[in-house]
């Protein structure tokens, strides 16, 4: 099997032997074809209850689908703390390594006495494999993962890991590339001992002698420093055409991954946006007009979702990509209200949206997916969130329900004016159309007479720019 970050490391060159060609679009989770079997690993400390870390498994296992793997085991233990060097104990590791086929030393040194193609030990053990790969639920040091390596015989994976390898597959936009590649090269860099394929050993004409391992490292702060370059042109890019729509209206969906803001923001707009049943389906920063559009026009921007233990290098890359809910008028927190972790899902989603100080704009909760709700639990959930929208995407009069509480939050600080606009006047009834929201038109002999409904500081810039 290809070791995912070994494939990583080839991308960037850094391996001497003939198999370095392999290029980062190339890596497919597969072995020989067929899905990789994944066994997952929870550690419990004592911090953590037995039910958030059921929830913290059972959500690995949907990244790991996403991912493409096909979960056949899972496993837990309990420990002080997640800082021993295989970070489980000794009797579970052997017990686990049953199910990864691992050959024992002892047993490889008494097939090497009578060399063969291949050993009957490794053919058993091969044959008697459940798992290709290991992961755990929590983050592990390099060295961590090297001595799990041997321990297991297979590739060994942490949720970070998974994590980044899935924003990898899922950035589309020049953007998301470069942010999801950073956060990458991050998480590679004090890895790359174990994927370099270098012993260590000084390399002869570079400077001084430097390690094949020095020279893997600089090409990654190299990388990274350039990407950063790039990634600051797209950002003022980006920020460019904020500033072009700073006048109108923004709503920001937010929410924890697959709680359905793709589906609301398609509701909303009547854009075609990908709706997939799938942990971060949606990476980029997408900006649509309310549908049917309103005067002024409101704009919806959806964001990418968050998920638990988000390691801090994504956040920290997609703060742009946050920026929209940064510069939002109105933030709506999209939940999952058929899941029962949806509360703990909230308060991630407002503790991501604090680390970028993204919480000062005023908010919506819009309770999703009610079609998969009882009239109970749909009544004890109005009670517990007043002021909250219980909806289904999947319902027209929902969804126009939604869009008129959005668009009275938008008119709630605009005053209504009566204008007559001379016939003799050009240019402006074209303008007050495209900004202004117009209740009522009465054509009379000296002009047209408007009942116009806009923010007073529009009204007066109108009257002093066409001095009426």
């Amino acid at each position: 099997m290809t070791s995912i970050i070994q494939a990583q490391a080839k991308s960037l060159g850094m391996c001497q032997n003939a198999d370095c060609s392999l290029r980062r679009s190339d890596l497919d989770i597969v072995d020989d074809n067929k899905i990789l079997r994944a066994l997952l690993i929870s550690v419990r400390t004592p911090e953590v209850t037995d039910l958030q870390a059921d929830e913290s498994l059972a959500e690995l296992e949907r990244l790991v689908t996403t991912l493409g793997f096909k979960v056949v085991a899972r496993d837990s233990q309990r420990r002080p703390s997640t800082g021993a060097s295989t970070v489980l104990g000794e009797g579970k590791l052997k017990e686990l390594a049953v199910l990864t086929g691992r050959v024992d030393d002892d047993e490889k040194k008494s097939d090497e006495a009578a060399p063969r193609p291949r050993s009957r030990t490794e053919a058993s053990a091969e044959s008697k494999r459940q798992a290709d790969v290991v992961v755990f639920d929590c983050d592990l040091t390099p060295s961590q993962m090297r001595n799990l390596e041997k321990s297991f015989g297979v590739e060994v994976m942490d949720r970070t890991g998974v994590i980044i390898e899935i924003f990898s597959r899922h950035a589309k936009t020049r953007a998301a590339r470069l942010q999801v590649e950073i956060a990458r090269l991050n998480y590679m860099a004090p890895r790359v001992r174990e994927t370099s394929g270098g012993t260590g050993e000084r390399q002869a004409g570079r400077g001084a002698g430097e390690s094949q391992l020095e020279l893997d490292r600089r090409r990654i702060r190299d990388r990274v420093t350039e990407l950063k370059a790039e990634l600051e042109g797209v950002q003022r890019e980006a920020d460019n055409r904020r500033h072009s729509r700073a006048e109108q209206g923004l709503v920001a969906l937010v929410g924890y991954t697959n709680a359905g803001k793709s589906s609301t923001m398609r509701a909303l707009t009547g854009s075609d946006v990908l709706v997939e049943n799938k942990l971060f389906a949606t990476l980029d920063t997408t900006v649509r007009a309310l549908h049917p559009e309103t005067r002024p026009r409101i704009l919806v921007s959806d964001t990418v979702g968050f998920i638990k233990k988000l390691p801090h290098d994504l956040v920290a890359s997609f703060k742009s990509t946050l920026d929209e809910a940064l510069n939002a008028s109105l933030l709506l927190y999209v939940v999952d209200a058929a899941d029962p972790t949806f509360r703990a899902q909230l308060e991630v989603t407002r503790g991501v949206l604090a680390e970028v100080g993204a919480t000062q704009a005023p908010s919506i909760i819009v309770l999703n997916k009610a079609d998969q709700l009882d009239e109970p639990t749909k009544r004890r959930l109005a009670m517990e969130f007043p002021r909250s929208i219980i909806m289904t995407t999947r319902k027209p009069e929902d969804v126009a329900r939604l869009r008129e509480e959005i668009v009275a939050f938008f008119e709630q600080d605009m005053v209504d004016e009566e204008l007559l606009i001379p016939y003799d006047i050009k240019g402006i009834i074209g303008e007050i159309r495209s900004t202004m929201r117009v209740v009522k038109e009465d054509f009379e002999n000296e002009g047209v007479r408007l009942k116009l409904r806009a923010p007073q500081e529009d009204l007066v810039r109108l009257r002093k720019k066409f001095k009426l």
